[in-house]
C-alpha cells in the first residue's frame, strides 16, 4: 500500500533543557517536518512567521518561562551600514565570496571544528563529527547554498578566485522573500576582524543585488550578551505578537522574561497561518 504525507503539517513540542542563551531559564521548541513536493512552500510561509530551519526540520522557540527569543531581519532596501560596520567591510576587503551547492568540504569542517573548540566548546554542537556535520550542510529540501569567504593570495586582484585560506562560511537558504543565514562559523584568529558582521553585511549586499527584500538573522535576544550585535544593525525588524515591527530599546521587551508572556502550545499552533497546499493544521503539541 502507498502511504501518502498528510497536506498540512504536524507540530510537536520538545522536551525542556537548558536555554543556552538566559542563565537559570529552560527552553523547548515548536517543530514539524519539513518534507514532500510543498517543503519550500512552507519554508517560505513559516519563516515569514519566526520559524527557522535546521536540515529537514522547521522550528520556533516555545518556552513556558518566557518568550524572550525573538526572530530577527534586516530590511535590506533601508539599511545604512554604521561607522564601525563600515570599518568591518574594509578590514576584510581581501576575502572573495564564492557560493556553492550544499556540499560539505574537508576544509568546511577543519574550520568549523576550530571554530567550536574555540567559541564554543561546551555548545550543543560540540561533538558533532564529520558526518553530522555533512548532514547539517547538505540535508536541505529547498534552495540552499554555502557562502564561503576565502582569503586572496598576495598576487590576485578583486574578483578573482581565491587561493588563500577559508576564513569564513555561511550555510544559506534562499527565500521567496529574502535570504536565511540558516549557520555561519569562521576562522576563530580573525576575531578582531568582526567576521560574523561582515558576513551579515555581505549578505545584505547579495540580497540586495537579487532584488530580495530581507536577510533572516536568526533569533535576538534581550538580555543576551551572545545576541547583542544583532541590534547594532539598522533596519531590523523583529516578529512579535504575530507580526512584524521595528526594534526599538532592550527596556521595551522586559516583558518577554514574564513566565506569563507565553500562550499556550494549542493557541500558538492555532495562530499559524498556513500556505495554500495545506488545508487544517495537526495538533500533536
Amino acid at each position: 500500500m502507498r502511504h501518502t504525507l498528510p497536506l498540512a503539517p504536524q507540530f510537536y513540542v520538545t522536551a525542556p533543557q537548558e536555554c543556552p542563551y538566559l542563565d537559570g531559564r529552560m527552553e523547548r521548541k515548536l517543530f514539524t517536518a519539513l518534507q514532500g513536493e510543498h517543503a519550500e512552500t512552507l519554508n517560505d510561509t513559516l519563516s515569514k512567521q519566526g520559524f527557522r530551519r535546521s536540515q529537514n526540520v522547521l522550528y520556533r522557540p516555545s518556552c513556558a518561562e518566557c518568550s524572550a527569543c525573538l526572530s530577527a531581519r534586516i530590511r535590506v532596501a533601508d539599511f545604512q551600514p554604521s561607522k564601525s560596520q563600515r570599518r568591518t567591510a574594509k578590514r576584510n576587503a581581501m576575502l572573495e565570496r564564492r557560493a556553492r551547492a550544499p556540499w560539505a568540504s574537508e576544509d568546511q569542517y577543519e574550520l568549523f571544528r576550530r571554530y567550536l573548540d574555540t567559541r564554543h566548546a561546551e555548545g550543543g554542537m560540540a561533538d558533532m563529527d564529520v558526518f553530522e556535520f555533512a548532514a547539517m550542510i547538505e540535508e536541505t529540501p529547498i534552495k540552499s547554498r554555502v557562502i564561503e569567504y576565502a582569503e586572496r593570495g598576495p598576487d590576485q586582484l578583486p574578483g578573482d578566485d581565491a587561493t588563500g585560506p577559508l576564513r569564513a562560511v555561511c550555510l544559506t537558504d534562499v527565500l521567496e522573500d529574502g535570504l536565511s543565514m540558516v549557520y555561519s562559523f569562521y576562522d576563530p584568529d580573525w576575531h578582531r576582524k568582526s567576521l560574523g558582521t561582515y558576513m551579515i553585511l555581505d549578505h545584505i549586499d547579495i540580497a540586495r543585488e537579487a532584488g530580495l527584500p530581507y536577510v533572516y538573522l536568526g533569533y535576538w535576544v534581550p538580555g543576551s550578551p551572545k545576541m547583542d550585535y544583532k541590534a547594532t544593525f539598522s533596519s531590523i525588524e523583529i516578529y512579535r505578537d504575530n507580526h512584524w515591527t521595528p526594534l526599538v530599546t532592550d527596556e521595551d521587551y522586559s516583558a518577554e522574561l514574564h513566565p506569563l508572556s507565553t500562550d499556550p502550545i494549542a493557541e500558538q499552533v492555532a495562530s499559524i497561518t498556513l500556505p495554500d497546499t495545506a488545508s487544517k493544521v495537526h495538533r500533536e503539541a
